[in-house]
């Protein structure tokens, strides 16, 4: 069993609970009665050619460990501000990623700029949630959405609540699908959800396949300015950067340098 069928078995036990009627009932009348959400495709979509930085805020992964289990989320979401992130994506999976709803909320609070909600999304009570914890974006994940069908209804339900959705592919077929889906934005992880291995030059490679009026976004592996610049100059509008910046001694300026290159056109 893959490391994703895993946490796909985890997160279908979490959604029997939040599908009870009431507690679906509640979430989805906490998502229409929350504040608007911020703008994640407009903070990804300005017209300068400088990378947008979506910087993470992780405590842990399954293939390496601990990270920085002692974070704060607002500092964290202050310094990455400061620094001049694009937006910020939270991992509020506990079980593999040492996450929460709490990490979500007290960075969101404690900043302006919109905030991801990364998680392994599957069902529709999981975006009303989303949306009544105070997430501006989520995360949708190809290799664990099969169905078309069942990616637009949730890719179409996010966005009626205002949100904005980054869809992650792996593979060139993956990319293509999003692409032939028409889809805003796309992004390409450089990390097999199947093993974890990295493969930054196959991201890269498959930047070319994303048209010129998508979103792109490089995820995964990216490290130092170097690995930015390179994604950049590949085509790529966006990175998202976890372990780097929760590693890094000052986040901020990781992020400065990071949000200084310039994009190259696709």
């Amino acid at each position: 069993m893959s490391v994703l069928d895993k946490i796909l078995g985890t997160k279908r036990d979490e959604i029997t609970v939040l599908r009870s009627p009431q507690t679906r009932d509640l979430l989805r009348r906490s998502a229409l009665d929350a504040e608007p959400p911020r703008d994640f495709l407009g903070a990804l979509s300005a017209t300068d050619s400088n990378l947008r930085v979506i910087s993470e805020f992780k405590r842990r992964s399954p293939s390496k460990g601990e990270l920085a289990p002692d974070l704060d989320p607002k500092a964290m979401a202050l310094s990455y501000a400061q620094g001049g992130a694009a937006a910020m994506s939270v991992l509020t999976d506990q079980q593999y990623f040492g996450g929460s709803v709490a990490d979500l909320q007290n960075a969101r609070a404690a900043m302006s700029i919109p905030v991801l909600r990364k998680d392994f999304i599957i069902d529709e009570v999981q975006i009303y949630e989303s949306r009544a914890i105070g997430a501006d974006a989520i995360l949708l994940i190809l290799a664990a959405i099969a169905e078309d069908s069942l990616l637009m209804d949730l890719h179409s339900l996010a966005l009626s609540l205002g949100m904005g959705v980054l869809v992650e592919a792996h593979t060139a077929d993956e990319v293509e699908r999003a692409v032939r889906l028409g889809l805003e934005v796309i992004g390409v992880n450089a990390r097999n959800l199947a093993d974890f291995a990295e493969d930054r030059e196959g991201v890269a490679a498959l930047a070319s396949r994303i048209p010129s009026g998508v979103v792109a976004v490089a995820e995964s592996a990216i490290r130092s300015v170097e690995d930015a610049t390179r994604m950049a100059e590949a085509g790529f509008n966006a990175v998202l950067v976890g372990e780097a910046l929760v590693r890094h001694p000052d986040p901020s300026s990781l992020v400065s340098d990071m949000a200084g290159v310039l994009v190259s056109q696709r």
